[in-house]
């Protein structure tokens, strides 16, 4: 484990779902969905979890094509090159057959577009090894649309938010060399509402803010009246408002109309 990235439990929950699709019983399906909303630390996970099991991983882009996805997991897996789409999914399946190592798609959702869940579910077919698809929340029920899919599926594992145990182990990564008080540990929790990113975020600041001070520890009376990232962008007071909008001039029209 490097000591960047901590042991949350998202780590170990992707470590288990791949074990246990690794292990399945023979005939059982191979494939599986680890699911959640953005910023709760998948991508992390998988980072670990590839590491692990040595799998093979690749991330979908929104803007990627069929073709370039099979070209991403040739080109991931150190295959030569091949012409045409049929042939690439083919060779990416002869070769999981024979490696025993995973196959991990992170940013699954986007598979959903062009026609791209097929591909991985032709190669899955080809191969059995196991296919791990890696999402947000919405892509356990939008893959329901797709029977010969859904029903490959072993496993649906849903991604855990952030908890005090987790937040507990990201203050050491991101507020380093500060002793974060209890209490505002709880309330940077509460007001990230489940998300690892902004939970990272907010013990970023609170590292900027000691060292600005010569602190070495910080609690909620340092922390003061600051806004927490809570994902919402600021808002304006409203006096700062009223006085933005009267303090703009209306430009003149040619003519000396207004």
């Amino acid at each position: 484990m490097t000591p960047n990235i901590a042991p949350l439990r998202n780590v170990a929950a992707l470590i288990g779902l791949i074990e246990k699709v690794q292990s399945r019983a023979f005939s059982l399906p191979g494939m599986a969905i680890f699911h959640g909303p953005s910023g709760w630390g998948k991508t992390t996970a998988v980072t670990i979890a590839a590491n692990e099991f040595q799998a093979y991983c690749v991330q979908v882009k929104e803007h990627w094509t069929p073709t370039y996805l099979v070209q991403m997991i040739m080109q991931e897996i150190g295959l030569p090159p091949v012409r045409g789409v049929p042939a690439m999914v083919d060779a990416i399946g002869d070769h999981l057959l024979t490696s025993d190592r995973p196959l991990i798609v992170d940013d699954a959702q986007y598979l959903l577009q062009k026609k791209m869940l097929g591909l991985v579910r032709d190669i899955y077919e080809s191969s059995q090894a196991p296919v791990i698809l890696v999402g947000e929340e919405a892509l356990s029920q939008n893959i329901t649309r797709w029977e010969n899919v859904h029903n490959r599926i072993l496993e649906w594992q849903p991604a855990f938010a952030c908890n005090i145990s987790d937040a507990e182990l990201l203050a050491p990564i991101y507020c380093k060399g500060v002793v974060v008080d209890a209490a505002l540990l709880a309330e940077i929790l509460g007001k990230s509402k489940g998300s690892i990113r902004r939970v990272a975020v907010n013990l970023s600041r609170v590292q900027e803010l000691a060292r600005s001070k010569g602190k070495t520890s910080f609690d909620l009376v340092d922390w003061g009246d600051r806004a927490f990232n809570t994902g919402q962008p600021p808002v304006r007071p409203r006096a700062e408002q009223a006085y933005a909008a009267a303090s703009v001039v209306p430009l003149k029209r040619k003519g000396g109309a207004q």
